[in-house]
């Protein structure tokens, strides 16, 4: 019996010529792709995977959604209620592979960005491998993250000469700046999380990357953290969603300062 593969294919953060050469040739003889759809709030992101697949797959194949579990957005033990969510993921897309993948088939998970940077996916696919009700060959493939397209709509480097990038969420920010930091990448922040910050910070922010409806703001920390908050208020209430992220950087006499008193 021939096994199935499963291809998670990185396709950038919204722009369609964000597909590399490599994610192009991943998509051609795909038979089903498969995504987990949040209904109105993710209707968007739905349709630029379906633009993607009509434009480089070259046969006839199946477009198969599967409907998103709900998570508790406050949760007690973040921990745990993320290891709940993703198994139930897990169920939910290894009934969808059983149902709509056959023997020998090739199936495909579109990823936002890269895979390997804050998705779950990787994640989910060992959830299902571990359980061995439906075997297949695992074949990913990385994409332009939204921390390398930050960088790129920004004209910034994301490390300061000879220093360190730290890629965190907006949950640890909220604990404080990170000891010895220099330049920090936050993502997933739902209430940005830098209110507290030291306002010399300078701040490079981003949202919907990519896109039409591209934002960008920079500046002092302490002069554009309101307008961020506000934009991205009323960005978020236009669309029902909203995909942002920020790089902060301390200067490199402040960081020195911060390592000594240390």
């Amino acid at each position: 019996m021939q096994d199935r593969q499963i291809r998670v294919i990185g396709i950038g953060t919204g722009d369609p010529e964000h597909l590399t050469l490599q994610a192009v040739r991943a998509l051609a003889d795909v038979d089903a792709v498969f995504v987990l759809d949040k209904r109105a709030e993710t209707a968007d992101l739905v349709e630029i995977r379906r633009r993607i697949c009509a434009a480089h797959i070259a046969k006839p194949h199946r477009f198969v959604t599967v409907e998103d579990p709900p998570r508790e957005r406050r949760p007690a033990d973040y921990g745990r209620t993320v290891e709940a969510w993703h198994a139930a993921r897990a169920e939910r897309l290894e009934a969808a592979f059983a149902a709509h993948l056959g023997a020998g088939e090739v199936g495909a998970i579109l990823a936002w960005g890269d895979p390997a940077l804050y998705d779950s996916v990787l994640r989910i696919l060992d959830h299902i491998l571990a359980r061995g009700r439906v075997p297949f060959r695992r074949l990913v493939v990385p994409g332009l993250s939204s921390v390398q397209v930050l960088a790129a709509r920004h004209g910034v480097p994301l490390n300061g000469i000879g220093g360190s990038v730290l890629i965190t969420t907006g949950r640890r920010l909220a604990a404080g700046w990170p000891a010895e930091a220099e330049s920090v990448v936050v993502m997933l922040d739902g209430d940005p999380a830098f209110a507290h910050l030291d306002p010399d910070l300078t701040i490079h922010w981003g949202a919907y990357l990519g896109s039409p409806d591209e934002i960008l703001v920079s500046g002092r920390l302490g002069d554009a953290g309101e307008e961020i908050r506000r934009v991205r208020a009323e960005a978020r209430a236009r669309h029902g969603w909203i995909m942002d992220i920020y790089l902060l950087r301390r200067d490199r006499a402040a960081t020195d300062r911060a390592g000594a008193a240390g």
